[in-house]
């Protein structure tokens, strides 16, 4: 009995967890929708229409997939879903959805979203406010169908800002440039964990939010933190494998060599002090592969 037990936790160690067949797209937020006066960058990349979009496109391996746009973090849904409908359709996509809803109680009691889930080749998170896509969709049945189609089907899930925030865990929802410096005025919470030990921040130059970022990492140093810049984004594949795409840079920091850092004043509102953090500065056409620290589990 004692044998067969012990050949049974020995196969179950060795079951890892699935490599995901699906792709993200992880934008930093304003990327370009056909405006043809640029919101360019001083940079040494050329300036390209709905280059992003046209790569979440792309990314679907179809002339015209079905498109469900979210929108649920904006206070002004139906015009950002029209703005990505104007952009898409400059695409040559014509089968576009949009979810929407202003309460937990709708997501629940919508019983047609999982079938909208089986049937889209690609889902677009708008941005808006991050904590309002966690606290409406967290737990429900359409973000279990979601992840459990991004698993095991090659579909592709893309958010913008907050959309793209609350693709990660953990996930910041508040902290702004008055506090970033300041000890433990960072807040965080669980996100949709498409990307588990990863942290995402986006508009993240324009902003100056490197500091933000830190902050999350050196109470963490398990954790990496991606910050993106506007009109750049990263395409996650099988999980791990990142390309940088877009106009900005994205920059990654790293905390798993941090010698010393003043959390034992995190409470005192004092600006934090990180020895030894690393940070990578990526740009279009880098690449970079997400470190598994922890063993892979469900």
């Amino acid at each position: 009995m004692y044998h067969g037990m012990a050949k049974a936790k020995e196969k179950e160690r060795a079951v890892h967890a699935p490599v995901p067949a699906g792709i993200l797209l992880v934008i930093g937020g304003a990327e370009n929708k056909g405006e043809r006066e640029a919101r360019r960058k001083e940079t040494p990349s050329d300036f390209q229409r709905l280059e992003i979009l046209k790569k979440f496109v792309e990314l679907t391996g179809k002339e015209n997939p079905q498109i469900e746009v979210l929108t649920t973090a904006s206070s002004e849904g139906d015009e950002s879903f029209q703005d990505y409908c104007t952009a898409l359709a400059e695409l040559n996509v014509s089968h576009i959805g949009h979810i929407h809803h202003n309460s937990r109680k709708g997501a629940i009691n919508d019983e047609r979203l999982v079938e909208r889930v089986q049937n889209a080749d690609a889902f677009f998170f708008a941005g808006g406010d991050q904590l309002k896509y966690t606290s409406i969709y967290g737990g429900t049945s359409f973000l279990a169908a979601l992840k459990k189609r991004y698993i095991y089907d090659s579909i592709v899930v893309a958010g913008t800002s907050a959309g793209a925030m609350c693709l990660s865990t953990p996930m910041i929802y508040a902290g702004n440039d008055e506090v970033h410096e300041l000890g433990g005025m960072i807040k965080v919470t669980t996100g949709f964990e498409f990307l588990k030990d990863v942290c995402i921040d986006t508009h993240f130059v324009h902003r100056g939010r490197v500091v933000r970022m830190a902050q999350v990492i050196v109470t963490n140093p398990n954790c990496i933190g991606i910050g993106i810049e506007e009109d750049t984004a990263i395409i996650i594949r099988n999980g791990l494998e990142g390309d940088v795409i877009g106009t900005g840079t994205i920059i990654v920091l790293e905390g798993f060599d941090i010698t010393e850092a003043s959390i034992e004043e995190f409470t005192s509102r004092k600006p934090i002090t990180i020895r030894d953090l690393k940070m990578h500065i990526l740009s279009s056409g880098d690449c970079y592969r997400i470190p598994q620290i922890n063993p892979p589990h469900v």
